[in-house]
Order: structure tokens, then sequence, then C-alpha cells
């Protein structure tokens, strides 16, 4: 056994033995989605309700009960408050299916801008015209 699969065994066995203990997990998660919303090219309700129906509990979806939270804050931003165990990665995932599904994928980017805040932007285009008219 390599080094790292050892040290990778005893980060999963120190893990698995605190969430024995019994503590409590809040993690606290926010989609600023307002630049998409001002545009009028996001639907902000269909993306909460989408995030409903797809976040799944231990393995089921449709069964967040008390343990995780969707609700809207503010002009264009979901906050999202996981009461167990929870990962941004996952939020991002699905964040980028649902701007697959609207066909938004094109024109908008997932970008993490700090910890558990993740925002919605738009990719920069260079305008390569401009530049063929000038030769």
């Amino acid at each position: 056994m390599s080094t790292t699969a050892k040290y990778r065994n005893f980060c999963i066995q120190k893990r698995s033995a605190a969430a024995k203990k019994g503590q409590k997990v809040t993690k606290k998660f926010i989609i600023n989605c307002s630049q998409p919303v001002n545009d009028k090219i996001f639907d902000i309700q269909a993306f909460e309700k989408f995030l409903h129906e797809r976040i799944k509990v231990e393995g089921r979806t449709g069964n967040l009960g008390d343990t995780i939270q969707i609700s809207q804050q503010g002009e264009g931003k979901i906050e999202v408050i996981a009461h167990q165990e929870f990962s941004g990665r996952y939020l991002k995932y699905l964040t980028k299916k649902f701007l697959k599904k609207q066909q938004l994928r094109d024109w908008l980017r997932v970008v993490s801008t700090s910890k558990g805040v993740y925002e919605l932007r738009f990719f920069n285009v260079v305008n390569d015209e401009a530049d063929e008219d000038d030769e």
C-alpha cells in the first residue's frame, strides 16, 4: 500500500469517526444568479423548484425534510442550508445541469467567488469581427 493510499484511508476513518460522534454539521451555500436574472434570461423560481426536485438525501430525491432547506434570498440569490454533510461541488453540478436543460450553458458559467458562494457569470466573448475588419 502506498503512502498516499494510507493517508487517504486515515482521513476517511477520521472523517467517519467524527460523523459517528453525532456532531451537527451545518453548511450554508449561496448561488448568486442576479446577473442573468436582471437580464431576464434566467428563471429563478424554476431553478429553485429544480433544486427541490433533484437534490438527493441518503440516495433518494424528494427526501429533503428538515435536513436541507432551499430558499430565495433577495433579488436573484438562492440559499441552501444543509444540516448534514453536503458538497458544494454537488450544488455546482446541479446548477450546470439546470443550465444545460435550459440551453444556457453556452452563455453562462458557474464560478466559485468564495467558500460556499457560487455565482453565474457570462462568458467573456472576444469580438473577432472587429479584428477582421481592420485587416
